[in-house]
Protein backbone atom coordinates (compact mmCIF):
# COMPACT_ATOMS: atom_id res chain seq x y z
CA UNK A 1 0.00 0.00 0.00
CA UNK A 2 1.28 3.70 -0.57
CA UNK A 3 2.22 5.74 2.06
CA UNK A 4 -0.10 8.75 2.49
CA UNK A 5 1.61 11.85 1.91
CA UNK A 6 3.81 13.60 4.22
CA UNK A 7 1.42 16.16 6.17
CA UNK A 8 3.55 18.79 7.66
CA UNK A 9 3.39 21.80 9.93
CA UNK A 10 1.21 24.20 8.02
CA UNK A 11 1.79 28.56 8.97
CA UNK A 12 -1.31 30.48 9.28
CA UNK A 13 -1.33 33.62 7.20
CA UNK A 14 -0.35 35.83 10.12
CA UNK A 15 3.11 33.83 10.52
CA UNK A 16 4.06 33.56 6.87
CA UNK A 17 3.50 37.55 7.58
CA UNK A 18 6.77 37.24 10.11
CA UNK A 19 8.34 34.60 8.08
CA UNK A 20 7.69 37.78 5.22
CA UNK A 21 9.82 40.24 7.34
CA UNK A 22 13.01 37.88 8.13
CA UNK A 23 12.62 37.61 4.14
CA UNK A 24 12.81 41.07 3.38
CA UNK A 25 15.62 41.48 5.72
CA UNK A 26 17.28 38.35 3.77
CA UNK A 27 16.77 40.75 0.62
CA UNK A 28 18.12 43.46 1.49
CA UNK A 29 21.22 41.92 2.55
CA UNK A 30 21.48 40.39 -1.11
CA UNK A 31 20.88 43.81 -2.80
CA UNK A 32 23.57 45.49 -0.07
CA UNK A 33 25.99 42.85 -1.16
CA UNK A 34 24.91 42.75 -5.20
CA UNK A 35 26.01 47.09 -4.70
CA UNK A 36 29.72 45.93 -3.15
CA UNK A 37 30.25 42.94 -6.24
CA UNK A 38 32.90 43.17 -8.05
CA UNK A 39 36.72 42.22 -9.02
CA UNK A 40 38.94 42.92 -6.20
CA UNK A 41 36.75 41.96 -3.27
CA UNK A 42 37.41 39.68 -0.99
CA UNK A 43 34.40 37.17 0.14
CA UNK A 44 35.42 38.33 3.81
CA UNK A 45 34.07 41.82 2.75
CA UNK A 46 30.87 40.50 1.19
CA UNK A 47 30.08 38.14 4.18
CA UNK A 48 30.55 41.63 6.63
CA UNK A 49 27.77 43.11 4.36
CA UNK A 50 25.72 40.06 5.69
CA UNK A 51 26.68 40.54 9.02
CA UNK A 52 26.06 44.32 8.75
CA UNK A 53 22.74 44.11 7.39
CA UNK A 54 21.64 41.67 10.28
CA UNK A 55 23.05 43.37 13.27
CA UNK A 56 21.16 46.61 11.86
CA UNK A 57 17.94 45.19 11.70
CA UNK A 58 18.42 42.90 14.94
CA UNK A 59 18.09 40.00 13.00
CA UNK A 60 20.58 36.43 13.96
CA UNK A 61 22.42 34.73 11.38
CA UNK A 62 21.29 31.52 10.58
CA UNK A 63 24.44 30.22 9.11
CA UNK A 64 26.59 31.55 11.58
CA UNK A 65 27.89 28.77 14.06
CA UNK A 66 25.85 26.01 12.37
CA UNK A 67 26.30 22.36 11.63
CA UNK A 68 28.72 21.22 14.13
CA UNK A 69 29.40 17.70 14.45
CA UNK A 70 32.00 16.55 17.32
CA UNK A 71 35.08 15.76 15.68
CA UNK A 72 34.12 15.53 12.46
CA UNK A 73 33.34 19.19 11.38
CA UNK A 74 33.61 22.75 12.95
CA UNK A 75 30.50 24.96 13.10
CA UNK A 76 30.29 27.19 9.94
CA UNK A 77 32.31 30.03 10.96
CA UNK A 78 30.44 33.03 9.13
CA UNK A 79 26.54 34.66 8.04
CA UNK A 80 26.95 33.49 4.21
CA UNK A 81 27.86 30.82 2.51
CA UNK A 82 30.19 32.29 -0.56
CA UNK A 83 31.42 29.87 -2.89
CA UNK A 84 32.91 30.41 -6.79
CA UNK A 85 33.18 28.65 -9.91
CA UNK A 86 33.04 24.81 -9.24
CA UNK A 87 32.51 25.32 -5.59
CA UNK A 88 28.44 24.86 -5.21
CA UNK A 89 27.55 25.65 -1.63
CA UNK A 90 29.11 25.98 1.61
CA UNK A 91 32.00 27.73 0.63
CA UNK A 92 33.66 29.64 3.71
CA UNK A 93 34.62 33.30 3.38
CA UNK A 94 37.97 34.61 3.40
CA UNK A 95 40.67 36.67 1.78
CA UNK A 96 40.39 35.04 -1.28
CA UNK A 97 39.01 38.11 -3.97
CA UNK A 98 36.41 38.31 -6.82
CA UNK A 99 37.99 38.62 -10.57
CA UNK A 100 36.37 38.90 -13.77
CA UNK A 101 35.40 35.80 -15.33
CA UNK A 102 34.11 34.50 -11.95
CA UNK A 103 30.72 33.24 -11.11
CA UNK A 104 30.15 33.43 -7.31
CA UNK A 105 26.50 32.33 -5.23
CA UNK A 106 25.42 34.39 -1.98
CA UNK A 107 23.56 31.89 0.24
CA UNK A 108 22.38 33.29 3.21
CA UNK A 109 19.97 33.18 5.68
CA UNK A 110 18.19 35.26 9.08
CA UNK A 111 15.56 34.52 11.97
CA UNK A 112 13.89 37.65 13.06
CA UNK A 113 11.28 37.75 16.03
CA UNK A 114 11.45 33.50 15.67
CA UNK A 115 10.99 33.37 12.03
CA UNK A 116 13.14 32.63 9.66
CA UNK A 117 13.54 32.74 6.19
CA UNK A 118 16.55 31.78 3.31
CA UNK A 119 17.59 33.02 0.00
CA UNK A 120 21.03 32.02 -2.38
CA UNK A 121 21.75 33.71 -5.67
CA UNK A 122 24.40 33.07 -8.24
CA UNK A 123 26.05 36.34 -9.64
CA UNK A 124 28.84 36.67 -12.62
CA UNK A 125 31.37 38.88 -11.85
CA UNK A 126 31.99 41.04 -14.65
CA UNK A 127 31.99 39.56 -18.56
CA UNK A 128 31.81 35.56 -18.03
CA UNK A 129 31.95 33.08 -20.77
CA UNK A 130 28.69 32.01 -22.67
CA UNK A 131 28.32 28.86 -20.70
CA UNK A 132 28.18 30.39 -17.81
CA UNK A 133 25.94 33.23 -18.51
CA UNK A 134 24.00 29.65 -20.04
CA UNK A 135 24.12 28.18 -16.49
CA UNK A 136 23.16 31.29 -14.65
CA UNK A 137 19.83 31.48 -16.93
CA UNK A 138 18.90 28.03 -16.79
CA UNK A 139 19.21 27.79 -13.20
CA UNK A 140 17.21 31.03 -12.49
CA UNK A 141 14.76 30.28 -15.04
CA UNK A 142 14.28 26.55 -13.22
CA UNK A 143 13.63 28.40 -9.76
CA UNK A 144 11.05 30.36 -11.63
CA UNK A 145 9.47 27.29 -13.40
CA UNK A 146 8.75 25.59 -9.87
CA UNK A 147 7.20 28.65 -8.51
CA UNK A 148 4.75 29.19 -11.66
CA UNK A 149 3.70 25.17 -11.41
CA UNK A 150 3.13 25.80 -7.65
CA UNK A 151 0.04 26.97 -9.17
CA UNK A 152 -1.11 23.92 -11.02
CA UNK A 153 0.58 21.34 -9.38
CA UNK A 154 -0.92 19.68 -6.29
CA UNK A 155 2.00 17.21 -5.71
CA UNK A 156 5.72 18.58 -4.81
CA UNK A 157 7.15 15.39 -6.82
CA UNK A 158 5.48 16.98 -10.05
CA UNK A 159 6.97 20.00 -9.83
CA UNK A 160 10.85 17.89 -8.78
CA UNK A 161 10.17 16.13 -12.01
CA UNK A 162 9.28 19.06 -14.74
CA UNK A 163 12.10 20.54 -12.71
CA UNK A 164 14.54 18.02 -13.93
CA UNK A 165 13.54 17.50 -17.72
CA UNK A 166 13.47 21.21 -17.48
CA UNK A 167 17.84 21.06 -16.95
CA UNK A 168 18.36 17.95 -18.96
CA UNK A 169 17.19 19.43 -21.66
CA UNK A 170 19.46 22.72 -21.13
CA UNK A 171 22.09 20.36 -21.01
CA UNK A 172 23.15 20.36 -17.77
CA UNK A 173 23.01 18.60 -14.53
CA UNK A 174 20.51 18.71 -11.62
CA UNK A 175 22.98 18.32 -8.21
CA UNK A 176 21.00 14.96 -6.62
CA UNK A 177 22.97 15.30 -3.09
CA UNK A 178 21.70 18.67 -2.46
CA UNK A 179 17.67 19.58 -2.06
CA UNK A 180 15.40 22.17 -1.00
CA UNK A 181 14.14 21.81 2.61
CA UNK A 182 11.17 23.00 5.20
CA UNK A 183 11.41 26.27 6.92
CA UNK A 184 9.95 27.80 9.56
CA UNK A 185 11.05 28.33 13.17
CA UNK A 186 14.09 26.91 12.18
CA UNK A 187 16.05 26.90 8.99
CA UNK A 188 15.78 23.35 8.39
CA UNK A 189 12.50 21.33 8.92
CA UNK A 190 10.37 18.41 7.14
CA UNK A 191 10.05 17.99 4.47
CA UNK A 192 13.13 17.67 2.20
CA UNK A 193 12.17 19.46 -1.16
CA UNK A 194 13.88 17.70 -4.34
CA UNK A 195 14.88 19.52 -7.62
CA UNK A 196 14.35 16.28 -9.45
CA UNK A 197 11.96 12.89 -9.76
CA UNK A 198 12.39 10.47 -6.95
CA UNK A 199 10.49 6.91 -7.11
CA UNK A 200 11.53 6.89 -3.45
CA UNK A 201 10.05 10.23 -2.79
CA UNK A 202 6.87 9.62 -4.51
CA UNK A 203 5.85 6.69 -3.15
CA UNK A 204 7.20 7.78 0.42
CA UNK A 205 7.80 11.46 1.17
CA UNK A 206 6.07 13.40 -1.47
CA UNK A 207 4.23 16.35 0.39
CA UNK A 208 1.10 18.06 -1.09
CA UNK A 209 1.30 22.12 -1.94
CA UNK A 210 -1.78 23.15 0.47
CA UNK A 211 -2.16 26.36 1.81
CA UNK A 212 0.20 27.05 4.93
CA UNK A 213 3.41 25.17 3.34
CA UNK A 214 6.60 26.83 3.50
CA UNK A 215 9.40 26.04 1.65
CA UNK A 216 13.44 26.72 0.99
CA UNK A 217 13.24 25.95 -3.40
CA UNK A 218 16.84 25.72 -4.02
CA UNK A 219 17.95 24.37 -7.62
CA UNK A 220 21.91 23.53 -7.84
CA UNK A 221 22.94 22.96 -11.57
CA UNK A 222 26.30 21.76 -12.96
CA UNK A 223 27.79 21.86 -16.25
CA UNK A 224 28.88 18.68 -15.99
CA UNK A 225 27.69 15.09 -13.96
CA UNK A 226 26.83 17.33 -11.26
CA UNK A 227 28.75 14.92 -8.54
CA UNK A 228 30.40 16.75 -5.72
CA UNK A 229 33.77 16.53 -3.70
CA UNK A 230 33.91 18.00 0.21
CA UNK A 231 37.16 20.29 0.70
CA UNK A 232 39.14 19.86 3.25
CA UNK A 233 37.40 21.93 5.15
CA UNK A 234 34.75 20.00 5.99
CA UNK A 235 32.29 22.41 4.47
CA UNK A 236 32.40 23.86 1.08
CA UNK A 237 30.85 21.04 -1.55
CA UNK A 238 32.95 21.60 -4.90
CA UNK A 239 32.04 19.77 -8.36
CA UNK A 240 33.91 16.47 -8.62
CA UNK A 241 34.74 17.59 -12.17
CA UNK A 242 35.64 21.17 -11.46
CA UNK A 243 33.30 22.28 -14.12
CA UNK A 244 30.81 25.85 -12.66
CA UNK A 245 27.89 25.16 -10.55
CA UNK A 246 24.87 27.55 -9.29
CA UNK A 247 22.74 27.66 -6.57
CA UNK A 248 19.58 29.93 -6.60
CA UNK A 249 16.71 29.75 -4.00
CA UNK A 250 13.76 31.57 -2.65
CA UNK A 251 11.72 31.03 0.53
CA UNK A 252 8.13 30.18 -0.73
CA UNK A 253 4.56 30.38 1.05
CA UNK A 254 1.67 28.82 -0.44
CA UNK A 255 -1.31 30.54 0.29
CA UNK A 256 -4.88 30.53 -0.88
CA UNK A 257 -3.74 33.18 -3.70
CA UNK A 258 -1.04 31.08 -4.67
CA UNK A 259 2.39 30.69 -4.03
CA UNK A 260 4.36 34.03 -2.61
CA UNK A 261 8.18 34.72 -3.01
CA UNK A 262 9.16 35.98 0.97
CA UNK A 263 12.90 36.63 0.09
CA UNK A 264 11.32 38.41 -3.20
CA UNK A 265 10.97 42.04 -3.58
CA UNK A 266 8.83 44.39 -1.54
CA UNK A 267 6.02 45.60 -2.41
CA UNK A 268 5.55 49.62 -2.88
CA UNK A 269 4.09 49.47 1.00
CA UNK A 270 7.11 47.83 2.26
CA UNK A 271 9.32 49.73 -0.20
CA UNK A 272 8.40 52.70 1.36
CA UNK A 273 9.82 51.79 4.97
CA UNK A 274 13.09 50.59 3.30
CA UNK A 275 16.28 52.90 3.11
CA UNK A 276 16.54 55.67 0.49
CA UNK A 277 19.53 53.80 -1.20
CA UNK A 278 16.83 50.75 -2.27
CA UNK A 279 14.21 53.37 -3.81
CA UNK A 280 15.70 52.83 -7.10
CA UNK A 281 14.66 49.65 -8.67
CA UNK A 282 16.56 49.66 -10.98
CA UNK A 283 20.02 49.10 -8.98
CA UNK A 284 17.90 45.96 -7.76
CA UNK A 285 19.26 42.24 -8.63
CA UNK A 286 16.23 40.28 -9.84
CA UNK A 287 15.89 36.46 -9.54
Amino acid sequence: MMKSPIRRELRSPREIAKMRAAGLVVWEAHQAAYRLLGSGVSTNQLNQVFKDTFLRHGAEPLFLNYGAIPNQRPPFPAETCISLNEELVHGIPGPRKLRVGDIVSLDTGCRLQGWCADAAVTHPVGEIDPVKTRLLQVTNDVLNLAIELMTSKTMWSEIGGEMESFVRQAGFSVVQTMVGHGIGRNLHEPPQVPNYFSPELAAHEDFDLRPGVVIAVEPMIGVGTGELTEASDRWTMSTADRMPSAHFEHTIAITKDGPVRLTGPPNEEELARMPAWLQDRNTWVHW
